[in-house]
């Protein structure tokens, strides 16, 4: 496998980094200004822009937010500290089995190759032996993380990254499309609607939700990424849905997951709101009663069933 080291020459405005850490503005100053987290240049406007070795120090200091270091220990790290501390705790003790190994590894093949008809047959077989549903937890979401972790320990390019995930998101829509799509008026009555909140952008779980639920016959809207609060209003006063799902992605602190949550709930009340999130985003939070929390495709199975 290639593992040429790509130095990248592109900038990042603070903005970018909250877009791709999920973590706000504001915070990334603060580890800053206390840790000294990263160390920003300046424009001839005094403006801060970051190059690519700082926005992987931030991504690669994000990932282990949830491990036994304290924020101020991550940040005094050095870059090769925390990529030898992300190997340790991103790589499974135990890999994918054997029989989903072969894909994971042909598929990061492609990635590195930009070869999308190598691409194309090994996830052509995948969906023919096990299923989109299947094949998501122990094939595409297992080549997500290393894709990711290659990324972060600087073995791939963000364009390579860019390249296979958008191969993936053209697979989902595909298998979608074939679906047909409910006219009832029950299906219309219980319609569910779908997006991501504003400043996320990881449709791939989304885009999973939206396959299950067509798949078990649901009407769907789906709004996609990025998704403005106000719009969303707007958008659920004309459709009037009886479901509501989204997905935390962003790396928030808990009291904005909270504050999030909590809006979402009271602005929906007349809904039954679903949210799917790492455990760890919710904890010790006092559950409004409209809502459920997905934690695992099992969870939106079950909410199906019954």
């Amino acid at each position: 496998m290639n593992s040429i080291k790509f130095k990248q020459v592109n900038s990042f405005s603070v903005s970018k980094l909250q877009q791709f850490s999920g973590i706000k503005a504001h915070t990334i100053r603060i580890w800053e200004q206390r840790y000294n987290a990263l160390q920003p240049d300046r424009s001839e406007g005094n403006t801060r822009y970051y190059n690519g070795e700082q926005l992987r120090r931030l991504l690669n200091i994000v990932s282990l937010l949830n491990t036994d270091k304290r924020i101020s220990e991550l940040c005094s790290m050095s870059d090769e500290q925390l990529n030898q501390l992300v190997k340790k705790h991103m790589t499974p003790a135990k890999g994918p089995a054997p029989e989903y190994e072969f894909y994971v590894s042909q598929i990061i093949a492609a990635a590195l190759e930009y070869d999308e008809i190598s691409f194309d047959k090994v996830f052509s077989n995948a969906m023919l032996r096990y299923g989109l549903r299947h094949a998501y937890i122990h094939i595409i979401y297992p080549s997500l993380q290393r894709l990711s972790l290659m990324w972060s320990t600087c073995v791939l390019a963000p364009a390579q990254e860019h390249f296979i995930t958008g191969l993936f998101r053209q697979k989902f829509l595909t298998a979608t499309d074939a679906l047909p799509v409910p006219h009832s008026a029950a299906a219309a009555k219980d319609a569910w609607v779908l997006y991501l909140p504003e400043d996320d952008f990881h449709e791939m779980g989304l885009l999973l939700a939206n396959y299950l639920l067509r798949q078990a016959g649901k009407k769907v809207i789906y709004l996609g990424a990025n998704v403005p609060f106000d719009s969303l209003i707007d958008a659920v006063n004309i459709i009037n849905p009886a479901h509501l799902l989204f997905f935390l992605v962003n790396k928030n602190e808990a009291d904005q997951n909270e504050e999030l949550l909590k809006n979402t709930c009271r602005q929906f009340h007349f809904l039954k709101v679903y949210a799917a999130c790492d455990k760890a985003q919710v904890n010790g939070f006092r559950k409004p009663k409209n809502l459920t929390l997905l934690h695992a495709v099992e969870d939106l199975d079950n909410v199906l069933k019954n």
